[in-house]
């Protein structure tokens, strides 16, 4: 044990006081904010500012429809009205789309009164997502100008066409009905899955290399002249792991920090409101100590099978694919995070370790879906450990040619 704790301060103060701990620590959160940010803009500014040109044999419709446009207060829509128009304004507008002066032309056909029908014209495909504000603009400026040919008021015709807005509320475990915030969910189910699975890869992948470097230089000879290879192992896996645990404790001593400013304040409020639960603060620690030793201890065990760094490469799947699935099931707990994939997700080894947090925050986990989800992902790491300890034990010593499966099988029946 003496060793073991040996190896891991050794490990661990090597790689605090290198330049990469440094950087990784403070430009990782700002690469993360920087990107959210982004996001966040792009997708308020999104089909905004929009230049369109309605065409219509119909004037009084054409113009009840722009004004549905323009008190679309999120599309900030420009839009002039040709009504009626003849075929030489048509080619005009055309022209003006394609010499990129406007952004798309709104065709209504009313000959029909029972069926009208309309057409958007536009240089690009993606403007396929202009669809669903335009054709509402459409709908209800026609539906006003039928309730107003009726009879009724405009007055009135507003008052019926009035939007209803809904509350999205969420009931917890404990029967208490609080307000629910799609985008702070999405932010911090993004959040977690990005602060849980970074350290874990870049670590996991960083101490898989560290042991090929180490293996090529014969120091593991030397080394194993006053520890066994279990204490080699263990120390690698403590002293790392706390690297791990000292990044993810200053990101959140930061982020406690930048939660008392003023800015903190005034971005964190409203729509993008985000806080966290009890079970989150309790099963984050559980989950990332559990998920870097399960990948860690994989890639370690593997490691000391390779020659080189090239030869890691080709296990470097077995990393990738819970991770690219846990992003990839993402968006499907954010829709239903009490579906079945949800609830696999959870108690899946292989993807708990990044989703399960996250989930935590989308909706009230129930207490043996948490604590069996734990108890799986232990038994894995540990039968993980006990795999990797006997690659570790005598790959770490094979020189000059690659291991095969066969080999694996045999290693791991020695005692």
């Amino acid at each position: 044990m003496h060793n073991i704790f040996l190896i891991a301060k050794r490990e661990y103060l090597e790689q605090i006081r290198g330049r990469a701990f440094k950087i990784s620590t403070i430009a990782l959160p700002l690469l993360i904010a920087a990107l959210l940010s982004f996001s966040h803009y792009m997708d308020r500014k999104a089909n905004t500012g929009k230049h369109i040109a309605i065409v219509a044999e119909d004037a009084v419709l054409a113009n009840e429809v722009r004004q549905q446009m323009l008190e679309d207060n999120h599309a900030e829509y420009t839009v002039d009205v040709t009504a009626p128009a003849s075929a030489e304004q048509r080619a005009e507008w055309q022209r003006q789309v394609h010499d990129k002066k406007i952004d798309g032309i709104l065709t209504i056909d009313s000959s029909n009164p029972q069926k009208i029908s309309a057409t958007f014209v536009s240089l690009s495909v993606a403007d396929v997502s202009s669809y669903g504000s335009l054709q509402n603009a459409l709908n209800r400026g026609m539906i006003n100008e039928r309730l107003i040919g009726q009879g009724m008021s405009k007055a009135g015709a507003d008052a019926v066409l009035a939007k209803v807005s809904i509350d999205a509320l969420q009931l917890d475990k404990n029967g208490n009905i609080g307000k629910s915030n799609g985008s702070a969910i999405v932010i911090k189910a993004t959040l977690m899955l990005l602060v849980l699975s970074v350290p874990i890869m870049l670590y996991g992948l960083d101490m898989a290399r560290a042991i090929i470097e180490e293996k090529t230089s014969r120091i593991f000879e030397v080394m194993l002249a006053v520890a066994k290879p279990s204490d080699l192992l263990g120390g690698k896996l403590l002293g790392v792991g706390g690297v791990g645990l000292t990044q993810v404790a200053i990101w959140l001593a930061g982020a406690t920090v930048f939660m008392g400013t003023a800015l903190a304040a005034e971005l964190l409020t409203g729509d993008i409101a985000i806080r966290f639960s009890w079970a989150e603060g309790v099963f984050f620690p559980i989950y990332f100590v559990l998920g870097f030793a399960l990948f860690s201890a994989l890639f370690s065990g593997l490691a000391a099978t390779c020659e080189t760094s090239q030869d890691l490469q080709k296990f470097m799947w077995l990393a990738i694919v819970p991770l690219y699935l846990s992003m990839g099931l993402l968006p499907v707990m954010i829709k239903d995070p009490n579906s079945t994939w949800s609830i696999a997700a959870t108690l899946c080894p292989l993807t708990s370790p990044y989703v399960a947090v996250a989930r935590m925050g989308m909706t009230a986990v129930p207490l043996w879906q948490s604590c069996l989800s734990v108890f799986l992902l232990a038994l894995t790491t540990w039968g993980v450990l006990w795999f990797s300890a006997r690659l570790y034990r005598v790959g770490i010593l094979m020189y000059g040619k690659r291991a095969t499966l066969p080999e694996f099988v045999r290693w791991l029946r020695y005692s």
